[in-house]
């Protein structure tokens, strides 16, 4: 599973989150979640290493103020609402926008329907609060604002990966903080490391090799199959 989510990963830029939830079936969140962090770290860098030229960064700038408001509701909304009925809207709405992205990745190019500078803040809150809310599942807001601005490829894939990387350094470090990176954590982030490198090695094989078009279409499908477990959760 660890193969074929980061191979979604090193393709897409995002996806490895399909993975996390059959994990947690096995392993603590306690333990889980620090370790897919220093796992999205790394994947990230994995990334970035080659292609941080790619990164379209003014896209970048824009979300991250959106997204430090964002964790501060996403607290509220944890610790005071029902969060298996938000993670069933969530998915919907991943859903509904994949289906609809997929639709119209078949039909000629539109510019998007807000504007960047309204479009960026509401990504950048959405991901925020989604993140401190579920733990995980950022990137798909992300995945969202970057098809909407139609960038392609190697853009959309580094722009992602600078994305993660600066979310997971700020988790990283709130983890670190309050004595969360326990010893069987950083030993499960060593176990499956090996199966992450291999799957992003995949992932970027085919990444190189695929159209614009079929790249397009291949995110729309995975914000699909991301989204339908939370529904039926």
């Amino acid at each position: 599973m660890l193969v074929l989510s980061y191979g979604l990963r090193g393709t897409a830029g995002f996806g490895s989150v399909v993975a996390m939830p059959l994990l947690a079936l096995a392993v603590p969140m306690k333990i889980l979640v620090p370790a897919w962090t220093l796992m999205g770290l790394a994947a990230s860098l994995t990334v970035l290493g080659r292609d941080r030229r790619a990164i379209a960064v003014r896209d970048t700038l824009r979300v991250l103020p959106g997204c430090l408001a964002g964790i501060g509701l996403g607290l509220y909304v944890f610790t005071t609402l029902d969060t298996d009925s938000l993670a069933r809207g969530f998915g919907a709405v991943v859903v509904l926008y994949g289906l609809h992205a997929l639709w119209a990745s078949f039909r000629p190019r539109q510019a998007p329907a807000l504007p960047a500078r309204l479009l960026a803040p509401l990504t950048g809150a959405l991901a925020g609060a989604t993140g401190a809310t579920f733990g995980t599942m950022a990137s798909l807001f992300f995945a969202i604002y970057l098809d909407a601005l139609r960038l392609g490829k190697a853009e959309f894939r580094a722009t992602m990966s600078a994305l993660l990387l600066a979310l997971s350094a700020v988790r990283g470090v709130g983890y670190y903080a309050v004595g969360e990176f326990s010893l069987e954590a950083v030993l499960l982030f060593a176990a499956g490391a090996p199966l992450m490198l291999l799957g992003m090695f995949l992932g970027d094989r085919i990444h190189t090799r695929i159209r614009e078009d079929h790249f397009r279409r291949i995110v729309c499908l995975v914000l699909i199959v991301s989204g339908l477990p939370l529904i039926l959760r």
